[in-house]
């Protein structure tokens, strides 16, 4: 029997910081209607526990930044489930932050739940 492999080429995009071994990720759903990247913060809506990009005047629950997605995630179409960093250490610069947010609005919060965010060089 004959092995088909397949590859694209990998392009670093420098969203991790330090310390790969010490992420953990969680399945999440994105809401229909958005269509986020890879690095974006999500906050997380309280009445459908499903997540946006967190926008500081958002009044749902998602204004709290909570995770950094994963992966890119369309779901423009409906809702989709995707991947999303729950802890980690990551490079500040690489992060899509919505509106309202500064990294020093998100920082510390962001930190209390275990996702800490370095001044990395280069991104």
């Amino acid at each position: 029997m004959n092995a088909i492999f397949t590859s694209d080429a990998y392009t670093p995009d420098q969203l991790l910081g330090g310390n790969a071994h010490l992420l953990v990720g969680q399945k999440v759903t994105i809401i229909s209607g958005q269509n986020v990247a890879r690095g974006s913060v999500l906050g997380k809506i309280t009445a459908s526990s499903k997540y946006n990009l967190s926008l500081s005047a958002a009044v749902d629950g998602s204004e709290v930044s909570d995770l950094v997605l994963a992966e890119d995630c369309d779901a423009t179409a409906g809702d989709k489930e995707t991947l999303a960093y729950a802890r980690g250490d990551f490079n500040q610069n690489a992060l899509i932050i919505g509106t309202g947010h500064t990294i020093a609005s998100i920082k510390e919060g962001l930190r209390v739940k275990g996702i800490t965010l370095v001044d990395s060089v280069g991104a």
